[in-house]
């Protein structure tokens, strides 16, 4: 790994601790933290903080707003009886807007029909500014490192016909781990498609933190 490589991962690193998804679990496969600042898997929705979020709305239908998690019924369930809310933080308590790991990010929350939430999706956003978005897929390196190193399923995917590397890196990254209650799965992508010159590219991070099945 090169010197300037090297740096991105390390400083993506230490914006990772730095962000409000607290107490860094120890290096075993159990995870107590929360999934995200104050928001874990299994809380209630009458659980949920009422203040640092806004722009609550239906994951599926982005014209239907919410005032609040209070309102998750107001989503239209998906067949596993699941409602999908998309949400940010509020301006006033973070100044950078929604930010995950220095990452600009979208956000969607799971509720099942108990009223719990049962996942969390974390997508870094394809319309941040260009020096931003081409570190997106360093933030799956540290979703991985954040529910420890170890035990995770990854595969690589080969490129599509005229797929083109990035900076000499082509990457289609899958991984999966289940610790906790929690499976997740960490998508990584890098590259160039035929069609894109070369200010547009593919580079993001997908993080899906689910209930597992029992």
């Amino acid at each position: 790994m090169n010197r300037l490589k090297l740096s991105g991962v390390v400083a993506a690193g230490l914006l990772w601790q730095a962000v409000a998804l607290a107490h860094s679990p120890a290096r075993t496969e159990e995870f107590g933290g929360n999934d995200l600042r104050d928001i874990r898997l299994g809380m209630s929705a009458g659980e949920l903080p009422e203040t640092g979020y806004v722009d609550f709305a239906c994951a599926d239908d982005p014209k239907r707003t919410l005032t609040g998690w209070k309102n998750w019924r107001d989503c239209s369930a998906d067949a596993k009886a699941m409602r999908a809310i998309r949400f940010g933080y509020d301006p006033f308590t973070s100044r950078d807007g929604t930010m995950v790991a220095g990452h600009p990010a979208i956000l969607t929350l799971l509720i099942d029909d108990t009223g719990h939430v049962a996942g969390l999706q974390i997508e870094t956003d394809p319309k941040a500014r260009l020096y931003i978005r081409k570190k997106a897929f360093l933030l799956g390196i540290q979703a991985k490192s954040r529910y420890g190193p170890e035990g995770w399923n990854c595969s690589e995917g080969q490129p599509d016909a005229g797929d083109q590397p990035v900076g000499g890196v082509y990457l289609k990254e899958r991984c999966t781990k289940t610790i906790s209650g929690r499976s997740l799965t960490v998508e990584r992508n890098l590259f160039r498609r035929p069609d894109q010159d070369i200010k547009n590219f593919v580079d993001e991070t997908r993080i899906s933190i689910v209930r597992a099945r029992e």
